[in-house]
């Protein structure tokens, strides 16, 4: 089985190039369980994506919430927001779909019927359900859209337009009421700071009071932030990030648990130990020899 890694740059947005050759469209099929940290990451990215599980069952976050998106249940994932998935069945698959928003409609129908839905902060997320008619016609779209990709017969480019006009019309057709709201920008942005500097700082000695004067905060106000919206601790979040950047260390075999704990970060190799048992439920000792 090849262990997939999940690559994201220091402010967290994705590295994975969302296109076909000729379209900014991208459709794979994903197994969760198959990434190096057994899930997908938090990450963001500009493009607006679709997601389709089609075995098992997938707990998506978006922003602060969380939702089961179970076999044959989609989800649609607004632009720029924070998301992660994790296998809650054990064998998750699922259908990705994502598509740059300015490639949906033609661009003088973008500042009408595009820009207002990806800029809105009340609708990070819609749940696309298989038994209304309109979330199983996105749902169907999407895996026509998977199949012309992959089978690239004649003409299939213009197929995929309009089938992602489709989707675009079927999704909002259901009269959101949309609703922007600066504050929500600014807490977002704020979020991202901060998680910016912990990837690019995660090696160093860091305290609560550095996090919190990355996001212009107090420390009791970025607790706050941390909970409300990643449903943990920033200690407990740095701690947790140490951990996963350490597992492509300890998968080179020449690798030393002391010296990757010091690499990462932890000033003792016992609290390393206790720490990734913890989150791993091994020692990374034996993770290490799983994986060689």
């Amino acid at each position: 089985m090849q262990i997939k890694d999940f690559k994201v740059d220091k402010s967290l947005k994705e590295l994975t190039s969302h296109r076909t050759v000729v379209l900014p469209v991208a459709c794979y099929e994903t197994k969760i369980g198959d990434n190096i940290q057994g899930k997908i990451p938090l990450h963001w990215h500009e493009e607006i994506q679709f997601i389709l599980t089609v075995k098992g069952e997938a707990m998506v976050q978006i922003n602060e919430e969380k939702l089961a998106v179970k076999e044959g249940e989609g989800i649609f994932i607004n632009s720029g927001c924070l998301h992660s998935a994790e296998d809650v069945s054990g064998d998750c698959v699922y259908i990705c779909l994502n598509v740059s928003p300015h490639f949906l409609l033609p661009q003088e129908l973008f500042s009408s019927y595009i820009y207002p839905y990806i800029s809105a902060t009340n609708l990070p997320y819609i749940s696309l359900n298989p038994r209304e008619e309109w979330g199983k016609n996105i749902l169907d779209s999407i895996m026509e859209i998977k199949k012309l990709i992959n089978e690239i017969s004649p003409f299939y480019e213009i197929n995929i337009t309009s089938l992602l006009t489709f989707i675009w019309q079927q999704l909002i057709r259901n009269g959101f009421q949309l609703e922007f709201s600066q504050a929500e920008v600014e807490k977002h942005m704020r979020m991202k700071e901060m998680l910016n500097w912990i990837h690019q700082h995660f090696a160093e000695k860091i305290t609560l009071g550095d996090i919190a004067k990355a996001g212009r905060l107090s420390n009791s106000e970025c607790c706050r932030y941390f909970k409300k919206i990643l449903k943990t601790t920033p200690i407990n979040y740095l701690i947790h990030y140490r951990i996963q950047k350490s597992l492509p260390l300890l998968q080179e075999r020449d690798s030393n648990v002391t010296e990757v704990a010091f690499k990462v970060g932890f000033n003792s190799s016992s609290y390393f130990i206790e720490k990734f048992r913890k989150s791993m439920n091994m020692t990374p000792l034996a993770y290490k020899k799983n994986r060689n």
